[in-house]
């Protein structure tokens, strides 16, 4: 008997039908991959099993007995936990206060224990092997140290099944291989994990079987070593993904669009230099905490403290002044399309809009009618899926989301655009829709500075990337000599690469 089974699992949304009549099982021990193209439905019955949402219909059976997590505290009790793929914490609080939040430790006349609170703190993240102070402010903790807390609270609750939604998203490479080894080090003491990623990689090294799921529906499950990654690619997806040269690379560029000298920020970086021509498409690789997203605000004018020079078709921009930059032609796709690229609140039309509004305003009044032929226009470009673009914008899937965080810049058509992590929490195949998208916005004479962690998405797209350590560029990298190992080197500071440009 299968240590966890759905049975028959459906789920609707007003206007979608997000799982339908989905079954499966999964062993005991065993890391059991979720896999799906967004909107498939992973992150939603995942939710289910966690007790955030509540199935419709049909029934899951723990162990042998049909369990109803009916909110994530009564999931607590069953043995279930969840590592969600957007972090949920209270950000006002220390990492100590959030790990313990359902379970203060008290001393007399109800006081909190603080001696214990931090002592519990940190066993629970040691025990994943996490360095991080249990006294320091959740909120000021980077993406990738919240992760590690959300996953040390759901190892030290003592659960017996964790769901792992996309945790490698917002984690370095040292984090992500510390995760790899704590995965096999909870399956070894018989835990259960449901682990959601796009990543393919992690799951053929982690995982035991997967299981497909495509547009709600249940499509295979297989043990791992029974499949490959274009047999999944195709059970998720429905067709082959064909893997193209980008048609700008066998253009011409054009005229200088961007050139940034001696850019620096106390404390984040330091003289950064770089240029952007019509046509070209620019990586900016380096480790987590290089500074790349830092530059990135800086040109925005989202940096206060910043200096140095930045200039947009041979004018200078004023440093400091977001408004500056836009009005010159700059955009930026941020990393955090939760916090920092949508307003979650308003509906889909009303996102997409948003960088576009003065050119839609007349005398004060947005004009509604240019406004919808603007938003359906990129809306059907990016082929988003949604029920309809009155929708609110954080009912949509991740991948949604995301395309919906780039047609807001598209619609303001800038002629520099910089994407911040323009794939990240995405499936495969609305990978191959934005990696499409930025190759036709180069073609047609865009500038684009992509900033990435995943450096096969680089070495596809660029004509150049450029390598940042320690708040610095550390070198510059034709596409001749395009190779991860070698870009790899210069980001751990083995060797350096001086451009000749």
């Amino acid at each position: 008997m299968a240590f966890l089974e759905f049975h028959h699992i459906t789920k609707r949304f007003p206007g979608a039908l997000a799982l339908d009549g989905v079954s499966f099982a999964v062993e005991r021990g065993t890391c059991h991959a979720l896999i799906g193209e967004n909107g498939a439905g992973k992150s939603t019955l995942g939710r289910i099993l966690a007790g955030v949402h509540t199935a419709d219909s049909g029934e899951i059976r723990l162990d042998g007995r049909v369990v109803h997590p009916s909110s994530p505290l009564a999931a607590r009790r069953l043995g279930i936990a969840m590592v969600h793929q957007e972090l949920a914490f209270c950000p006002n609080l220390t990492v100590a206060e959030n790990l313990c939040l359902g379970d203060l430790p008290r001393r007399a006349f109800g006081w909190v224990d603080r001696s214990e609170l931090h002592q519990r703190a940190r066993t629970m993240l040691a025990e994943i092997g996490a360095a991080i102070d249990p006294g320091a402010v959740i909120g000021t903790l980077s993406t990738g140290k919240e992760q590690l807390v959300q996953i040390a609270a759901a190892v030290g609750s003592g659960a017996q099944v964790i769901v792992m939604d996309e945790p490698t998203s917002s984690l370095s490479s040292g984090e992500t291989r510390e995760l790899f080894r704590l995965v096999r080090a909870l399956k070894a003491r018989g835990i259960t994990l449901i682990y959601v990623s796009h990543r393919m990689e992690e799951l053929f090294e982690l995982c035991d079987s997967v299981t497909v799921l495509r547009d709600g529906r249940f499509v295979a499950t297989e043990p791992i070593a029974a499949t490959n990654q274009a047999r999944v690619v195709r059970q998720m997806t429905g067709r082959e993904l064909l893997v193209q040269t980008p048609s700008h690379l066998g253009r011409e560029l054009g005229d200088e669009y961007l050139r940034v000298e001696n850019l620096a920020s106390p404390g984040r970086f330091a003289g950064v230099g770089l240029t952007l021509r019509a046509g070209e498409v620019v990586g900016l690789a380096g480790l987590v905490g290089a500074g790349r997203s830092e530059v990135a605000q800086a040109i925005l004018g989202l940096d206060p403290a910043a200096t140095g020079h930045v200039w947009v078709r041979g004018t200078e921009l004023k440093l400091g002044s977001m408004a500056a930059a836009m009005a010159a032609g700059l955009g930026l796709v941020p990393e955090d399309r939760k916090r920092q690229g949508l307003v979650l609140p308003l509906n889909c039309r009303e996102n997409t809009a948003l960088a576009a509004l003065p050119l839609l305003t007349r005398a004060g009044w947005v004009q509604r009618a240019a406004e919808r032929e603007l938003v359906n226009r990129y809306a059907a470009r990016l082929r988003v899926r949604t029920s309809s673009m009155e929708a609110t914008i954080a009912t949509l899937s991740g991948g949604n989301q995301q395309k919906l965080a780039l047609a807001k810049w598209l619609a303001r058509d800038c002629d520099v655009l910089i994407v911040d992590e323009p794939t990240r929490g995405i499936d495969v195949g609305a990978k191959a829709e934005i990696y499409q998208l930025l190759d036709e916005l180069a073609a047609e004479g865009k500038a684009l500075l992509v900033i990435s962690s995943e450096l096969p998405e680089l070495i596809g797209l660029c004509r150049r990337i450029l390598v940042m350590r320690e708040g610095r560029l550390a070198g510059e990298v034709p596409r001749a000599g395009f190779s991860e190992a070698a870009l790899m080197e210069i980001m751990a500071g083995v060797t350096e690469v001086t451009s000749d440009r």
